[in-house]
């Protein structure tokens, strides 16, 4: 792979000001780092703020992202023409998305050949493409045919490009003190991404790099952690605000728990004052979530994790989720790939994250087992507030690295159903195979043992999702529970699927086909392996349908069509509805319910919220509050 071209296709404006640039994201997905619709990552909002800087008008910056350029071919003329065209993706992780497909490698070499200008490549793709996106993958280092490629930050190439000629092109890594600059002039960017300003949220760094060096991430490469001032990451997010943005994900950092400390050691005050100042600038946001939390934090600083998941619970919204870099429960994986943090130790921790952050808004303290004077979690059972826990622990566990054997199946296994016996939640587990990238140590090894094991992994994740998943699916999210601002996204069987905005939103299917593009609050009726089925909320049965009257449970097609018959209803008490409970998914005619514990500090903003079906003349199916 080559660094820099041999000759250049051609020379940029000497004058700024007469710069045309295109940026295409062709999405990310890193270990600490996100940027698949609905996510927009850093890479192009700092991208273009670094061109802005370097004197280029936010007029003459094109963005564009990948599905884009697949929808619609005459924006190719935009890549075509610029001046500069610069291109920002990578894969080090794989996934399934639904809000977009990343860029394959031909794709992006494509984008290369139609350019007529100057074009740089940069983001994770650096580190290396294989010949698709999924795990398994062994990965290779390829220029794509792109001039210039940023070995180091592509938003620091792009302002070196701009300000120093090609000439003065370099691979150099960026400094937090120019990320506070750029963060803030590029928030512009986001006006042009096709999701903006409903359904968008921003991945927010809070730092990168990792102290740490397990055998097979892409993260140790970034050095170890730079964290950057809580007044840098609230300024941006208040230039984000000022846009248009509502949903925040504090998900560019290895550990959130480290932040503003020594890399290690939690710093409940910075992040007090990190969390305080972003529901300051932005009073009216959504969504504030989390990424990654390292366990092995908690464990080695109990006392203060606690008082930061604390600090965290108190000011994101709910549906949270701290990642958890288990990756494996079999100490010979463990000692052979430098993971740091143990079955038990990691045990310890997801019982914190339960206890500090498993309760539920509109919970109180006599509904929790915590102190008197306090709510606590874990918050199941049926005094349980129907709404999603504040914060809860994820679990990765990747396959395919060195020492892998038939017993560490049964090590995770064992692992995932402890969590369950002991009354705990996980709000997501995420099984996935290796990819192998050069300057990791899984370069050596390769995705060999990830190749042979194929088969039996596929039978292990199939019994994990039947025997863990879907149980634990139906503790977190109980029937009933309430689910505010689903965005419809697809079709499907006659039914219409949508999400939350949020880390790892739950997929819910609702009966009927929709408008796509608009967003419901809804109530949970039933649960598969890792998404859910859901009604309006609430439901008015003098409307519903037979398909969202047989989704409540209790409620089959017979009952359905005798509550049909028995209409119109003056209140909910008047339907013969059998063993079923409507009181929590329905309502007669036009009735205004509050979301439970809506109205709580630190769950979300505004007053309780209305129903989204109110259809009283003159409203609108909106938001809910």
């Amino acid at each position: 792979m080559t660094d820099s071209p041999a000759s250049a296709r051609g020379s940029l404006p000497a004058d700024p000001n007469d710069l045309s640039v295109t940026i295409v994201d062709g999405y990310v997905d890193e270990p600490a780092h996100f940027g698949v619709p609905p996510y927009v990552s850093t890479y192009p909002r700092y991208t273009a703020g670094a061109l802005v800087d370097a004197g280029v008008p936010e007029s003459q910056i094109t963005y564009h992202t990948i599905d884009e350029l697949r929808d619609d071919r005459g924006k190719h003329a935009d890549v075509a023409n610029a001046d500069l065209m610069v291109y920002v993706g990578g894969m080090t992780v794989p996934g399934k998305y639904v809000g977009g497909t990343p860029a394959e490698p031909d794709e992006v070499r494509e984008l290369g050949w139609t350019a007529d200008g100057v074009t740089l490549l940069g983001g994770p793709v650096r580190f290396g493409v294989g010949e698709e996106n999924a795990g398994a993958q062994e990965t290779e280092r390829d220029d794509l045919d792109y001039d210039f490629v940023a070995m180091g930050d592509v938003e620091a190439a792009a302002y070196d490009l701009v300000r120093e000629g090609l000439e003065g092109y370099g691979n150099r890594m960026r400094t937090n003190e120019e990320v506070d600059r750029w963060a803030r002039k590029g928030a512009f960017v986001v006006e042009q991404h096709p999701n903006h300003p409903d359904y968008l949220i921003c991945e927010m760094e809070t730092s990168r790099g990792c102290a740490y060096r397990c055998s097979f991430c892409t993260e140790p490469l970034y050095g170890d952690p730079a964290f950057r001032a809580p007044a840098s990451v609230v300024d941006e997010v208040d230039a984000l605000s000022d846009r248009g943005v509502r949903h925040f994900r504090l998900g560019r950092q290895a550990d959130i728990l480290a932040f503003g400390g020594d890399g290690e050691a939690p710093n409940p005050d910075a992040l007090r004052e990190l969390y305080g100042g972003i529901r300051e600038v932005a009073p009216d946001l959504r969504t504030l979530h989390l990424d990654n939390m390292n366990p092995v934090t908690i464990t080695d600083y109990p006392e203060a994790s606690r008082e930061a998941i604390r600090v965290i619970a108190a000011h994101n919204t709910p549906g949270d989720t701290a990642a958890f870099g288990l990756e494996s429960a079999d100490p010979v994986v463990q000692e052979q790939n430098n993971l740091l943090v143990t079955a038990e130790e990691c045990l310890e921790a997801v019982r914190v994250v339960n206890e500090e952050g498993g309760w539920r808004p509109g919970d109180t303290p006599k509904s929790t087992p915590g102190p008197d004077d306090r709510v606590t979690g874990p918050s199941t059972g049926p005094d349980a507030s129907p709404r999603l826990p504040k914060l809860l622990p994820g679990i990765n566990l990747v396959h395919g690295l060195a020492g892998e054997r038939p017993e560490t199946y049964e090590h995770n296994k064992a692992f995932l159903q402890t969590v369950y016996d002991e009354g705990l939640m996980l709000r997501r587990i995420n099984i996935r195979q290796v990819m192998a990238f050069a300057g990791t140590e899984m370069a050596e090894t390769g995705a060999d043992i990830a190749q042979e094991h194929k088969d039996q992994f596929q039978a292990y994740k199939k019994e994990v999702r039947e025997t863990v998943d879907n149980p634990m699916l139906d503790r977190v999210v109980p029937s009933g529970t309430v689910l505010p601002d689903l965005h419809l996204e697809y079709h499907q069987d006659g039914k219409t699927f949508g999400r939350q905005l949020g880390t790892y939103a739950l997929l819910v299917a609702v009966p009927g086909e929709r408008e796509l593009g608009t967003a419901i609050d809804v109530a949970i009726t039933d649960h598969g392996y890792r998404s859910v089925t859901g009604v309006p909320y609430p439901l008015d049965v003098n409307a519903a349908s037979m398909d969202e009257l047989t989704a409540i449970p209790g409620i089959n097609r017979s009952k359905a069509g005798d509550i049909v018959v028995g209409r119109p209803y003056g209140s909910i008490d008047e339907v013969d509805s059998g063993v079923a409970d409507l009181s929590r998914f329905a309502v007669a005619g036009d009735t205004d319910v509050a979301i439970p514990g809506r109205e709580r500090a630190g769950s979300g903003p505004g007053p309780d919220a209305r129903s989204l079906l109110d259809r009283r003349e003159g409203s609108s199916v909106g938001r809910g509050d």
